[in-house]
This record gives structure tokens, sequence and C-alpha cells, in this order.
């Protein structure tokens, strides 16, 4: 196999690899009564338990209103719970229940342990190389998101 034909096939294994990615988020965000937006919310509050409702929507990239929005459909949802900051009392805070934690748990538990396996097989060396490619392609996407968030939109 020549270089261009085995980056052809990295670039293959990518796109199967981001639709695996979508296909689980769905199948994730089906199980748990939410929509997509609503899971990739939960999983940035699970992360950083407490989040501010503004932190929440510049990490989400989501107008406040719409962040609002969430956070109302996550706290129906037994997922969250808003509370004022105690030191900013303009601040509220929006933290994960007990029902959050224990659904991350069921739903990515399984896929931590899975992934962990998986990656036991790899040598250090091939560790440091998955590391460095996978952090090279986090690079170059999120480049070519600012590029086409440069563009006009399309009519």
């Amino acid at each position: 196999m020549s270089k261009d034909d085995g980056v052809r096939e990295v670039a293959v294994r990518m796109r199967l690899l981001q639709q695996s990615f979508d296909a689980f988020d769905k199948a994730a965000a089906t199980r748990l009564g939410l929509n997509r937006t609503d899971l990739r919310c939960l999983d940035l509050i699970l992360a950083k338990d407490p989040m501010s409702a503004g932190e929440l929507t510049t990490a989400a990239k989501l107008s406040p209103a719409a962040t609002t929005t969430v956070i109302d459909r996550l706290e129906r949802a037994g997922f969250v719970t808003r509370s004022r900051d105690a030191a900013n009392r303009r601040r509220v805070l929006v933290a994960a229940t007990e029902a959050a934690r224990t659904a991350e748990h069921e739903v990515y538990g399984p896929l931590g342990e899975a992934g962990t396996s998986a990656l036991r097989r790899y040598s250090e060396e091939q560790l440091a190389v998955i590391t460095d490619f996978l952090e090279t392609a986090r690079q170059v996407q999120e480049d070519q998101t600012t590029r086409l968030k440069g563009l006009p939109v399309r009519e």
C-alpha cells in the first residue's frame, strides 16, 4: 500500500468513526429521552459539575435563550438542578443529579470499559502515536470549523 493509499484509508476510517460516534450519541439520547443538544449539554455539565448557565452557554456554543430551554428540559427530565451561586446571587449554577450520574454510568461506563480494554493491546509507543494523531485530527477539525463559520451561508 502506498502512502497516499494509506492516507485515504485513514480518512475513510475517520469518516466511519465519526458516523459511529453519531450513531452512539443518537442511541444514547434516545435511551435517555433527550435530544442530541440536551445530551451534549448534559455531558458538559457532568464534566464540570456544577457549571454556571453562562459557562454552559459558552461551552455548548448556544444562545442564552437556547441554554435556558435546554436546562429547563434537563431539569424536567430529572438530570440537573439549578441553584443560585452563593458568591454571586445573579449567577445560576447547574448541577448534575444522581439520576444523571446513574445514566452516565449506564450509558458510558460500558463504552469506557470496552475502549480501555481495546487500547490495552497497543504498546506505549503506539499509544503515543495514537494520542498525537487524535490531537492532530482534533486541531484539523477545529480549524475547519472556524473556516466554515467564516464562509457565507448558502441560500
